[in-house]
C-alpha cells in the first residue's frame, strides 16, 4: 500500500466520522512519526509534510555533514562526508542533507500496522468526542428511539446511531416501551467503562420533571418563575414548590395553565403522575400546610432542634394528609426538610379514647411507631379500620395486626 492510498483511505474514513481537518492531519503525523521512531529510534531530525486532499506524504531526514574522522559521526543528526557524497557528489562538510524517505522503506508490515493504528485512533477519538458531547448534555432532555429491551435496561439510539442506556431503576414503573418508540429522558450521567462511553438516561430524576416544566411553561424557561424544589415518587406523585418575584404573576396558575393545559402535558409524559404545584414561602407554618395539600391542617407545632413537625388535623383529613401508600406525607416531609408526624384532633367523644402509648407494656414500641406513621395514635382510630386497611397502610404482618386488635378490643370490653 503506497502513501497516497493509505492517506486517501484514512481521510475518507475520518470524514465519515466527522473528524475535522486539523485533527485528521495531527493523527496522521503522530502515526508516521511513531513509525519513524521505531525504525530510526528518534524523529527529532525528521520533517513530515502531509497533504490529505491529494494523498501526498513527504518524509525528510535532515542531517549535518561532518568529516569522516569527526567524533560526532555517530550522532543521529550527523552524516559522514563519504556517506553524504553517495547521495550527492558535490556535498561539503557543514552542509545539511535532506534525504527523502519513502514509505516503502518502513516495510509492508509497518505500513499495515500504521493503517490499523490510524483507524483505531479515529475510533478512540470518536469515543472521546461522544463522551464530551454527552457530558455537556447532563441534566438536559433528549429524545431517542428504543431498539432493544433487556431485563435490566432498555437500549436506545440517538439520531446519530449512538447507544444510550435507560436502566430499569431510572424508568417510571408504569413505562412500557416497544421497539421503535420515541422516548424522552434526561442525560443522567456519562462514564467511561473499559474505554467506552456509557451514557445513562433517567425518567425518574427530579431534574427530568424540572426540564419538562421549562419546556411547557414559558415563564419558567424565561426565569420569571423559579422552581425552588421538586420531590417525586416517580409515576405516583410529585410536589413542586414554585416562586415568582413578579407580583403580577401567579406562579401556580402559570404552571398549571388554562384548564390545566400545561400541567396535563407533563402528567401524560410521566404516566399520569399526580403533580401538586405549591407556592413557596419562607413562612414554615404556611409552607407545611401547603405541602400537605389537599389536606387541611388545623394546627401544628415545630421542633426545629429535632427537625420534626407535629400536625393536627380533623379525622376526615388524616387519610388525605397521608395519601395513598403514604406518598403525600413522605413527599411533604422531603419538600419542607422536616419529619412530619400526623395526629388527629380529638372531639368530646374521642376524649374517651386511649392513646396507643398506654399499651406500651403489651404492644412493642416499634409496632406503635409504625401505626403512628400512618396517623393512628389512639386505640379507636386503629379499631375503626379493617385488617385489610392496616395491611395496606402499614408494613405489619397479619399475625401482628390480629394481636393488636385483640389487645385493643379487650381494653374497651373491660
Amino acid at each position: 500500500m503506497d502513501a497516497k492510498v493509505l492517506i486517501e483511505s484514512f481521510a475518507e474514513f475520518a470524514k465519515s466520522k466527522n473528524v475535522d481537518r486539523p485533527t485528521m492531519i495531527r493523527i496522521l503525523e503522530d502515526v508516521f512519526r511513531a513509525m519513524i521512531r521505531k525504525k530510526f529510534e528518534t524523529d527529532e531530525n525528521f520533517d513530515v509534510t502531509i497533504n490529505a486532499d491529494k494523498g501526498d506524504l513527504e518524509i525528510l531526514r535532515i542531517r549535518e555533514i561532518v568529516d569522516d574522522n569527526s567524533e560526532d559521526i555517530w550522532d543521529f543528526d550527523k552524516i559522514s562526508l563519504t556517506e553524504a557524497q553517495k547521495i550527492e557528489p558535490d556535498f561539503e562538510v557543514g552542509e545539511d542533507v535532506y534525504e527523502k524517505i519513502e514509505l516503502e522503506e518502513f516495510g509492508r508490515r509497518a505500513v499495515m500496522m500504521a493503517r490499523q493504528t490510524l483507524i483505531q485512533k479515529i475510533k478512540d477519538l470518536e469515543k472521546d468526542l461522544l463522551f464530551n458531547q454527552y457530558e455537556e448534555l447532563v441534566g438536559e432532555i433528549i429524545s431517542a428511539e428504543v431498539y432493544q429491551i433487556l431485563g435490566r435496561e432498555t437500549l436506545l439510539i440517538d439520531g446519530e446511531g449512538n447507544e444510550l442506556i435507560l436502566p430499569k431503576g431510572e424508568q417510571i414503573s408504569k413505562d412500557r416501551f416497544r421497539k421503535g418508540d420515541a422516548v424522552r429522558a434526561i442525560v443522567h450521567k456519562v462514564e467511561m467503562v473499559n474505554g467506552n462511553p456509557r451514557i445513562i438516561l433517567s425518567r425518574t430524576s427530579p431534574i427530568f420533571l424540572e426540564r419538562l416544566f421549562e419546556n411547557e411553561v414559558p415563564e419558567v424557561f424565561d426565569g420569571l418563575i423559579t422552581i425552588r424544589k421538586i420531590v417525586r415518587e416517580p409515576g405516583e406523585r410529585a410536589k413542586v414548590a414554585v416562586e415568582s418575584y413578579d407580583d403580577r404573576i401567579d406562579p401556580v396558575g402559570a404552571c398549571v395553565g388554562m384548564k390545566g393545559s400545561r400541567i396535563h402535558a407533563i402528567v401524560r409524559e410521566l404516566q399520569n403522575e399526580n403533580i401538586d404545584v405549591i407556592n413557596y414561602t419562607d413562612n414554615l407554618d404556611l409552607y407545611v400546610s401547603r405541602a400537605l395539600s389537599p389536606a387541611k391542617v388545623s394546627s401544628l407545632t415545630i421542633d426545629k432542634d429535632n427537625k420534626r413537625i407535629s400536625v393536627y388535623l380533623k379525622p376526615d383529613q388524616v387519610s388525605m394528609a397521608i395519601g395513598k401508600g403514604g406518598f403525600n406525607i413522605r413527599l411533604a416531609s422531603r419538600l419542607v426538610g422536616f419529619e412530619i408526624d400526623v395526629f388527629r384532633e380529638l372531639n368530646d367523644y374521642e376524649e374517651e379514647d386511649v392513646d396507643l402509648e398506654e399499651f406500651g407494656d403489651e404492644i412493642d414500641n416499634w409496632v406503635i411507631d409504625e401505626l403512628k406513621k400512618t396517623g393512628l395514635d389512639t386505640a379507636k382510630s386503629v379499631l375503626s379500620l379493617t385488617k385489610e386497611d392496616l395491611l395496606r397502610r402499614t408494613e405489619l404482618e397479619e399475625e401482628t395486626i390480629d394481636e393488636i386488635f385483640r389487645i385493643l378490643k379487650q381494653e374497651f370490653e373491660q
